[in-house]
């Protein structure tokens, strides 16, 4: 081979040499590129991906069962019509809970007793809601003695918040329940004054008052003698009695102006028409109970015509009254024709709300989150899908909530009282309806 063309040579292995380490050290440099890449920061992940994961790692948390709730009411006995009429607030409490996508991400599931208005069979359906059906809250029962006799002996000891709609009696304030008793409503201290108060702007200074011998009578009837400046004579009776001539004969000893009822449907139209035909009476202001069409039609409208009572009222109109009241009317097509219905709705929703929060099945645990849903400051969640689904998303992420229920605010104080709410006064009309007369706010200080 020839000089010229060995150098030639040479020179393109050369050549190819420089080519190879060039190629070699540019897979080199893109390799570490590639590693740099992957050690970047989480931060600069997309933002979906961190929701996520966030998401993930709350439902992780949460239980895997369904929130059941049970509904323990009347719903055969005296107060039969009420606890058909408050069914229908705790079932569209349910059906928004579902709508919003339920709680812990899972549908709510419920259960049903019936109290018969008798305590013993209050507790025996108690202990089947907890012990048999599992429930992780109770709404109801709507009668003092019996929310006492269920919270005292069953749901108390068994550690499930339970919630009366109704329940007014004072004692359940001072109740041995473990603090797993709570209502809505108003304690009979607050309605007892202004019954009280109305019996004076009616021109009354000396009444009877006939009470139902009871947790519910005896709260009411002792709130309104302790706010009373005139004359009384106040006599319990026993609401299983086949007459009361003996008690209304005692009852108008000092020559009363007016009878003060506070009692339940059965005995409330045998007291007003032996009153009224034995001449005894023919004046009347009602407790809360009093407050049903029933009462004007058994009795005859013109006789009760102009007769007014007080009860614990809703909120006046506002977007959380105004949106339940919509989707009540689309489901039933007509008004509740009975109080507390709204209610009831709250109780249901509250404990929802409560369970989300907690992120827990535990009843202390619920429990424990029931006086935290209702305060302010938090996002405003009020009683409809929409806003309910944002509430349970919130309370399930940690975030402070308020919920401003059909009824009016949701606070409790350390006993599980009510600190705010309405006290309404009503009138039976001729035509025997009911109308409305004035609302009063009450605010505890």
């Amino acid at each position: 081979m020839s000089r010229p063309a060995r150098r030639f040579r040479v020179r393109l292995l050369l050549t190819l040499v420089v080519v190879l380490a060039l190629f070699v050290a540019a897979c080199g440099s893109a390799s570490e590129q590639t590693e740099d890449l992957d050690a970047q920061p989480a931060l600069e992940q997309p933002s979906t991906d961190e929701s996520t994961n966030a998401e993930r790692s709350i439902q992780a948390d949460l239980p895997t069962e369904p929130l059941k709730l049970g509904l323990l009411l009347d719903f055969t006995g005296p107060l039969a019509n009420y606890g058909q009429e408050l069914l229908k607030g705790f079932e569209l409490a349910i059906e928004h809970i579902n709508a919003a996508g339920g709680v812990w991400g899972m549908p709510v599931e419920t259960a049903v007793g019936d109290t018969a208005l008798d305590p013993t069979i209050a507790v025996d359906e108690a202990r089947r809601l907890i012990d048999v059906e599992h429930v992780h809250g109770l709404v109801g029962p709507m009668s003092s003695a019996m929310a006492l006799a269920v919270a005292e002996s069953v749901s108390g000891p068994a550690k499930i918040p339970t919630i009366s709609p109704v329940g007014t009696s004072s004692q359940i304030t001072l109740a041995d329940d473990d603090d797993f008793l709570f209502r809505v409503s108003l304690a009979d201290h607050v309605e007892g004054r202004y019954l009280a108060g109305l019996a004076e702007q009616q021109g009354y200074d000396n009444v009877g008052l006939i009470y139902r011998d009871d947790a519910f009578g005896q709260g009411m009837a002792t709130a309104f003698e302790q706010h009373w400046t005139g004359t009384i004579k106040a006599i319990g009776v026993d609401p299983r009695s086949p007459s009361f001539i003996a008690e209304l004969e005692q009852s108008v000893e000092f020559g009363p102006q007016a009878l003060v009822l506070i009692s339940f449907p059965p005995e409330r139209i045998l007291i007003l028409r032996e009153a009224l035909e034995l001449g005894y009476y023919d004046q009347f202001v009602f407790g809360a109970p009093a407050r049903a069409p029933g009462v004007s039609e058994a009795i005859g409208p013109e006789r009760l015509a102009g007769m007014r009572g007080t009860y614990v009222a809703p909120a006046p109109s506002n977007p959380s009254s105004e949106a339940w009241i919509r989707a009540y009317l689309d489901e039933h097509g007509e008004p509740p024709q009975l109080p507390y219905v709204k209610e009831a709705y709250d109780a249901t929703i509250a404990l929802a709300l409560a369970a989300e929060a907690a992120r827990s099945s535990d009843g202390a645990g619920i429990r424990d989150q029931l006086r935290s849903i209702g305060a302010q400051p938090g996002l405003v969640v009020i009683s409809s899908p929409e806003s309910l689904s944002d509430g349970l998303q919130a309370a399930r992420s940690g975030q402070e909530i308020n919920y401003e229920g059909a009824a009016g605010i949701i606070e409790w104080d350390e006993h599980g009282d009510s600190t705010h709410g309405y006290i309404g006064v009503w009138e039976f009309t001729a035509d025997g309806s009911i109308t409305d007369i004035e609302v009063f706010e009450y605010v505890a200080q």
